[in-house]
């Protein structure tokens, strides 16, 4: 049941329709790029229905290139020289290794990155409020978020001691969750599993050692990688009867206990707007990083009901979607 509107897939697909009066240049035809993992429909729809709102149209004023690399990282410098090629106006990004790759590409193309986890930790801007250069967006990160998902695994674990943390040490923006999950939880008294995956074939090997570590629960950092397998980690800790703090509403609904991040349509929506205003002739170095300013708790409680775990009352009224 849900508690709140629950913002999800948004409507499918571009299609033909009114221009929004004076939103464009007119008789001009945009041609932009999007860069991602994998073809992720709610993330590649929620920007593109909000570029139609705001009145740019496939085939009518808008050409869309879109590139998947699959889980091949390697992959994005292939597409970010090609992009160039193409002389695309602006380049959207959905994970750090596309958005190194697009900047060490192009000093000049601007690049618009709606889901960065850490993009000063990762060396693609040097501040939030002045990311300066060809590159602006959005941070799925906010004060505090890591931790906030500790408490919420001790709130319904109270007996919580150790917890696995799977995350894509490849990826240098990681490297700020990880520390926050480790200040989190000292604070906590929790002690970590650093459990590390750099490419695909590394699931396999951190499942069997999770396996045999038998920690109290999984905490999911979330990025490109980890993401695309996040139907084998659901996967992993139904059959293993483990709780999980995922990344994601759908994995949740998938089998996992719960999520809590930030309200990713909502970043992507606003990242629409950063295109819209990079168009009209903003200059992507002075629009500052936004944070987000929405979040999303959902519970599984078919799934804690079969790992005999009982949700505090407190908790199902803080939740924006109860799966039962």
């Amino acid at each position: 049941m849900d508690r709140r509107t629950f913002i999800g897939t948004v409507a499918t697909g571009l299609l033909a329709g009114p221009l929004v009066a004076g939103a464009q240049q007119q008789g001009k035809m945009w041609r932009i790029a999007y860069i991602d993992v994998s073809d992720g429909v709610k993330r590649y729809k929620a920007i593109s229905q909000r570029l139609r709102e705001l009145g740019y149209v496939e085939g009518r004023n808008l050409i869309t290139e879109r590139r998947y690399s699959e889980g091949q990282a390697e992959r994005f410098p292939e597409f970010a020289a090609d992009l160039i090629r193409l002389k695309v106006d602006l380049i959207i990004v959905i994970t750090t290794p596309a958005a190194l790759a697009a900047k060490h590409a192009t000093k000049t193309i601007p690049i618009v990155f709606p889901t960065a986890i850490d993009p000063v930790g990762a060396e693609i801007i040097s501040s939030l409020a002045q990311p300066g250069g060809n590159i602006t967006g959005l941070t799925t990160q906010s004060p505090d978020l890591v931790a906030k998902r500790l408490q919420l695994l001790k709130e319904v674990i109270p007996h919580l001691s150790r917890v696995a943390v799977l995350w894509n040490a490849s990826n240098p923006a990681n490297a700020g969750p990880w520390r926050e999950a480790q200040e989190a939880a000292r604070a906590l008294g929790v002690a970590l599993l650093s459990e590390e995956v750099r490419g695909p074939a590394d699931f396999e090997r951190v499942f069997a050692v999770m396996a045999r570590e038998r920690p109290d629960a999984l905490l999911f950092i979330r990025d490109g990688l980890t993401l695309q397998h996040g139907g084998q980690i659901v996967d992993f800790v139904t059959r293993k009867a483990m709780p999980s703090m995922l990344e994601g509403s759908e994995l949740v609904a998938a089998g996992g206990l719960m999520s809590y991040e930030a309200n990713l349509v909502d970043l992507l929506r606003r990242g629409a707007i950063l295109v819209d205003k990079i168009l009209k002739g903003a200059k992507p170095g002075d629009l500052p990083f936004e944070r987000p300013t929405t979040f999303e708790l959902v519970i599984n409680l078919k799934t804690a009901k079969a790992l005999g775990l009982t949700i505090p009352a407190s908790l199902l009224q803080r939740a924006d979607q109860v799966i039962e």
